[in-house]
Formats: C-alpha cells, sequence, structure tokens
C-alpha cells in the first residue's frame, strides 16, 4: 500500500496508479451505470403502467410469470459467464507469472479490456436482478411487470455476447508473447517521453558534486519512515518544503529504488532545517512494496531484461524472444539518446539552489539494457549479432561523444564475449563483422556532428 499523506499531487499520482491497477474500479462504475440506467428504465415503465404513454410495438410484452422466467435465466447465465471469465483470467495470470515473472502481473491487471469484460457482465447481471425484484404482484391495472426494462436486459444480453466474444480474442492476442513485450514498450515509451518532458538539465548548472562541495557545513540526514520502494517524488512539494525552511535538500534515492526504514532518505542543510523537513517530507513522496514505471524508467527497462534472459536461460531456450526483447529495448534507447539530460539540481523562483535529486544517467540506462543480455547470451552468436545490430541502430541517434563511448564500450564486451565462448570460427567471424560495422557508423558520426554543429 501507499505510504505518506497525499498533497493534491501525490493524490493524483495515487488515484492514476491504484484505480488503474485494481480489478474492481472499472466494474465499480459500470454497475453504477447500470443502476442509474435501471432507475430510468423503472420510472418509465411505471409511467406505461399507469396509462401515461403507450408502449412502443418493439417492446417486449408477456405476464409476471414469463417476466420472472426470462430474468432469472438471463441472470443465472450472466453469473455463470462471469465465472468463466474471472476463471480465464485467473488462467492468464497463472500463465504470465510462470512464462514471463511476476513484475508483468501488474501489466495484465492494468489491462482495460479485462476490466471493461468483467465489468459488462457483472453490470448486467445487476440490472437483471433488479428488474426481478421490480415485478410487482397484483394491482388496479394488474400485476406490474416492467416491460421496458426487460427489453432492454435482453439488449444487454446481446451486448455480453459481443463482449465475450471479444474477450476471448482480446486475452488470446494478450498473451502472445510480442504482445506483451510490445505492450511493455509502449509503456516505457511513455514513460521515457513524460520523463524528457518533466525538464533537462540547464547548460549552466553545476554538477551536483560541485553543489554538495559548496555548502559550508555538515547537513542534518532525515530518515525514512517506512520500508518499501520509493515510487513518486513530487519535486514542486519539495521545493516548497526547501524553501519555506530556507533549506538545501539532498534526496539519497531516486524513484525505484528500495528504503529500509531508518535508513536515512534525504540530507538537510542546515541541520538545523533537518527536524521541520522530516515532519513534511512525508508530503512530497510515495512508498510502496511494488515499482512504478512514474518518475522510474529503469524499471521499464528491467522488464524487457527480465523477459529476454527468462527466454535465454537453458530451461527454456527461446532465442527469438530474446531477440524481440533486443529489438524493442532498442527502440526506447534511441528515444533516450540526444535526449537524456534529466535536472538534478532544482532552484525555487529565486534562481537559489533548494533540491538536489539522484537521477538515472545515460551510462546506467544502457548497462541495465545489455549487460545482463549479454551474460546470458555468451555462446549464442544470434544474440550477440543483434546486441551489435542494436547498439549500431543507438548509435545512428547519438548526438554527443561520451554517448557513442558508452555504446563502443558495450560493443568491445560483446566482441569479447564472442572470442571467449561461440565455439565455431565462422560464427565468430559473422559477430566480428557486425562490430566492424558498428566501428564503422562510428567513425561516418565522428565526423558529422562536427561539421553539423
Amino acid at each position: 500500500m501507499y505510504r505518506g499523506i497525499l498533497t493534491s499531487g501525490l493524490a493524483s499520482h495515487w488515484r492514476r496508479e491504484v484505480l488503474r491497477t485494481s480489478l474492481w474500479f472499472v466494474p465499480a462504475i459500470e454497475v453504477a451505470a447500470a443502476i442509474v440506467l435501471f432507475a430510468v428504465t423503472l420510472t418509465a415503465d411505471r409511467a406505461a403502467y399507469r396509462g401515461d404513454f403507450t408502449l412502443p410495438g418493439w417492446v417486449i410484452s408477456g405476464s409476471a410469470d414469463a417476466a420472472r422466467q426470462i430474468l432469472t435465466t438471463i441472470a443465472a447465465a450472466i453469473i455463470t459467464v462471469v465465472g468463466v471469465v474471472f476463471s480465464i483470467v485467473i488462467v492468464a495470470l497463472t500463465l504470465v507469472s510462470t512464462q514471463f515473472g511476476p513484475r508483468m502481473l501488474r501489466t495484465f491487471i492494468r489491462d482495460r479490456g479485462t476490466q471493461l469484460t468483467l465489468g459488462t457482465f457483472v453490470a448486467t447481471f445487476v440490472y437483471a436482478v433488479l428488474a426481478l425484484v421490480s415485478i410487482g404482484g397484483p394491482g388496479p391495472r394488474g400485476p406490474f411487470v416492467p416491460h421496458i426494462s426487460i427489453t432492454v436486459t435482453l439488449a444487454l444480453t446481446v451486448v455480453d455476447l459481443a463482449v465475450l466474444i471479444y474477450f476471448i480474442h482480446h486475452i488470446a492476442t494478450q498473451i502472445q508473447l510480442p504482445e506483451v513485450i510490445a505492450s511493455i514498450s509502449a509503456d516505457l515509451s511513455a514513460a521515457i517521453e513524460d520523463y524528457v518532458g518533466d525538464g533537462a538539465a540547464r547548460p549552466g548548472d553545476p554538477t551536483v558534486a560541485a553543489v554538495l562541495a559548496s555548502l559550508p557545513e555538515e547537513g542534518g540526514d532525515v530518515l525514512a519512515s517506512d520500508s518499501g520502494y520509493l515510487q513518486y517524488i513530487h519535486r514542486r512539494t519539495l521545493l516548497r518544503i526547501a524553501e519555506q525552511g530556507d533549506a538545501v535538500i539532498f534526496l539519497r534515492y531516486r524513484p525505484g529504488h528500495f528504503l529500509a526504514q531508518g535508513s536515512p532518505l534525504a540530507t538537510v542543510w542546515p541541520a538545523s532545517a533537518a527536524p521541520g523537513v522530516t515532519r513534511e517530507l512525508t508530503r512530497a513522496h510515495l512508498t510502496g512494496p511494488y515499482r512504478t514505471l512514474a518518475q522510474d524508467v529503469s524499471f521499464g527497462i528491467d522488464q524487457l531484461v527480465e523477459i529476454a534472459i527468462r527466454a535465454l536461460s537453458s530451461a527454456i531456450n527461446d532465442t527469438f524472444t530474446g531477440l524481440t526483447c533486443i529489438d524493442w529495448l532498442s527502440d526506447s534507447l534511441c528515444k533516450v539518446a540526444g535526449r537524456w539530460q534529466p535536472a538534478q539540481v532544482h532552484r525555487d523562483r529565486a534562481g537559489t539552489v533548494r533540491v538536489i535529486t539522484p537521477e538515472p544517467t545515460y551510462d546506467r540506462l544502457v548497462q541495465r539494457a545489455f549487460e545482463k543480455i549479454r551474460q546470458s547470451g555468451r555462446g549464442n552468436p544470434a544474440v550477440l549479432i543483434r546486441l551489435l545490430d542494436a547498439l549500431a541502430r543507438i548509435m545512428e541517434r547519438t548526438t554527443a561523444e561520451d554517448q557513442r563511448r558508452v555504446l563502443l564500450d558495450q560493443a568491445a564486451m560483446i566482441i569479447q564475449a564472442s572470442d571467449e565462448s561461440v565455439p565455431d570460427a565462422p560464427d565468430r567471424a559473422d559477430v566480428r563483422r557486425k562490430y566492424e560495422a558498428l566501428l564503422a557508423v562510428r567513425a561516418h558520426l565522428a565526423d558529422e556532428p562536427l561539421a553539423a554543429s
């Protein structure tokens, strides 16, 4: 669960994350809509019963006993189908957990198609039960039969049939591994765009080391009040806290890191401001039992890497899944290349440095994407070749020499792994040709950016 007092910014993030990853929210909305719809149709039925208007010819007519039989049959059939749908969902989640890893479960739970399907069937069941109990006994105009509500129930049943066909197609498509990988990559790309759009470092900003060295005294530590993964930091609230306390706050952890209760979460200058910041800091961050993609781009990369190394393990030995993960990882890193300059030094409106935050570096993102796969793919020339292809693709999008150096370092380790682990000389030659092609891309770019700039 989430820890801390929710400010408006944190509350917004909490709602998006918790409600999106719940199986009850969308069905609850649909059930509420079904209740409202029933209230409308029941009002119309009572008006027709009083003779205020004549029912159209397409409205189903019949006796109270026939109405009870129809609604009872529909309600029983719908609740049976709901059980089948739940069973399919559980089977799918079990398959995801065993084949793709337990961290993929949240991706499936977030799926709107599954939530809408469950909600549609439950809402129809609730509507049918409400219509059933509204059938009255003998009255001045005979037994009250909600003819309009019964007709709407039958229409909803037809809708449910279409939704069931859609759900079977959807779940059969969703559990295919390429779809899983593409879905994770899409979420990762969205997280990258959010992160890049959150603000880049300005050219004149000092380095974190320079800011920390300029502080005149030792700061006071702010300890973590709960254990869990740091999920979200609301930087505006953090800036406001630092400005109100005339302090500088240095966060030691970024979203995605694990916090142990009682460990230093932040350091505050001057030390005398630490007690006040400690009381207020709970309003600026969230911790929980799992990582999320919000402000944690590394988590999306780790998800793709986890699928890849599972596929390349000796127990599964699925090389093509590993190659697919490498392709999508390269796509994500292409979006990062040339744009990844997250601000670590944050100033208030007066230009005073108030908050210092650790951010994932480009070097670290590349290492997380390639190192574990390279280690798992030793001896597999197809994997090593695809890794070099991915590095060349990313290299073409780079604009800075330090980023190219990181890619070349990864390529050097790949060619070394090839020389040490690939047994056949023709395969080693294939890997080396890809390595030389990467070097050619690097040589071509060495001149162009200089001329263009």
